[in-house]
């Protein structure tokens, strides 16, 4: 069986003998549903959820605000753009903020805000990057996080929040309310919200338990958002589902019809886990790629190996995380470090060496062969050669190739 990894901006090419792979069980095979993006677009803004059309919500407000994702999310922003500043153009709003979620990841150049909000939008909207500075806060939830909100957005009279639906490590699933928490609040705040990511059910797939999604649904409530528009995208980033209205119902919508596509399990565990990212962005840096292992962790045996190819051209992403890493082989040091005191970007890093616990973990990057081995993994230049000489050395391995670090469920 021949399999396509994306890495970068390109991918490898890996080829496997059938009788070793492990297949999956799916809910379906084609995430399409036969319509062109343009007509899902405009199919769930002609019904949205639990609301009225999003021209007749914005109708009589002043101005807006429309939440998008950062470089580092493959959410194609500028392909749904057009179509909310349709609708907000028909509600004679022409005082229209884009403003990008960065959480506590990297500002943008112009020419990134540019590409990701597309000509239309650069050239109708004010372009901002959202600003920890900035921030002001305007509650607490019943959790104890501090909701401090980036001030573009809260002095905005009408709200939109967007972004991609697909499952998310801790946070249960990306999407609605999560324009907000993390992407434009304070980092004191993601650090409180983060920091149950410690907590069972804090999980990729569980939302209705999920402590963290929980809080960030919370945050939302808080700021206030008006409308969300969500998309979902198939492994080639194309839109093939869509859901718009009121949060949280349009967003449990998204789930529901997320779940009904990606929502894959298997009986066997893997010897070998092979994996990537997804490409670029998700594999820009190592602080982003790392959620690909957490989506694969429950499919490897103990004592088996994961795979992960990251480009990884900006190497660690965040400088706390590149820290803690240095110590992913002392993972009880690490997980008390953590408890004493919750330090964003180390989270990121104890997993990771939760993981070194029980799993051998190759990276094939541009990471040397000595920084690879800084941070407790093995250097792989060639991930054909490596497959070929186990195999040689045990016929019957049995391999899981999850090109886009798909959440899969281990169902025993």
């Amino acid at each position: 069986m021949d399999f396509q990894i994306p890495y970068g901006k390109n991918s490898l090419n890996i080829s496997i003998p059938g009788s070793n792979v492990i297949s999956f069980n799916c809910p379906r095979e084609d995430a399409g549903s036969g319509k062109g993006e343009e007509d899902i677009i405009k199919a769930a803004l002609d019904n949205p959820v639990c609301t009225k059309k999003l021209h007749e919500c914005a109708s009589g407000k002043k101005d807006a605000c429309i939440l998008v994702s950062d470089i580092t999310r493959p959410c194609p922003s500028y392909k749904f753009l057009p179509y909310l500043l349709q609708e907000l153009n028909k509600a004679q709003i022409r005082d229209i903020k884009v403003v990008f979620g960065l959480g506590i990841h990297r500002p943008h150049t112009r020419q990134e805000q540019e590409k990701l909000a597309g000509s239309e939008a650069a050239s109708q909207c004010i372009l901002v990057d959202s600003d920890q500075k900035r921030c002001r806060l305007i509650g607490t939830t019943k959790k104890g996080t501090p909701v401090e909100v980036f001030e573009e957005a809260l002095d905005s009279s009408f709200l939109i929040a967007t972004g991609n639906i697909e499952y998310h490590y801790f946070a249960g699933y990306s999407g609605g309310a999560k324009a907000v928490m993390p992407g434009i609040c304070s980092y004191n705040s993601v650090c409180a919200n983060h920091s149950m990511m410690l907590e069972d059910d804090a999980r990729a797939g569980e939302y209705k338990n999920n402590p963290v999604r929980l809080d960030i649904e919370e945050a939302g409530f808080l700021t206030g958002i008006d409308f969300i528009f969500n998309v979902i995208l198939d492994d080639s980033k194309k839109i093939v589902g869509a859901v718009a209205g009121k949060n949280n119902e349009a967003f449990l919508e998204g789930i529901r019809l997320y779940d009904s596509v990606y929502e894959v399990s298997s009986s066997q565990k893997a010897d070998i886990v092979i994996t990537s990212a997804g490409g670029f962005p998700k594999d820009i840096n190592l602080y982003q790629a790392q959620k690909a292992l957490e989506s694969v962790k429950d499919i490897v045996r103990d004592g088996g190996t994961i795979i992960l190819a990251a480009e990884c051209l900006e190497g660690f992403g965040e400088d706390k995380f590149a820290e803690w890493m240095q110590n992913t082989t002392d993972f009880d040091g690490l997980y008390k470090k953590i408890k004493e005191k919750f330090v964003l970007g180390g989270h990121k890093a104890v997993a990771v060496a939760k993981l070194l616990t029980r799993a051998r973990c190759m990276l094939y990057s541009a990471f040397d062969k000595s920084m690879t081995a800084n941070i407790g993994f093995e250097k792989t230049d060639n991930i054909q050669d490596f497959i070929d000489k186990k195999l040689k050395e045990n016929s019957n391995l049995q391999i899981a190739v999850v090109p886009n670090g798909r959440f899969i469920k281990y169902c025993n």
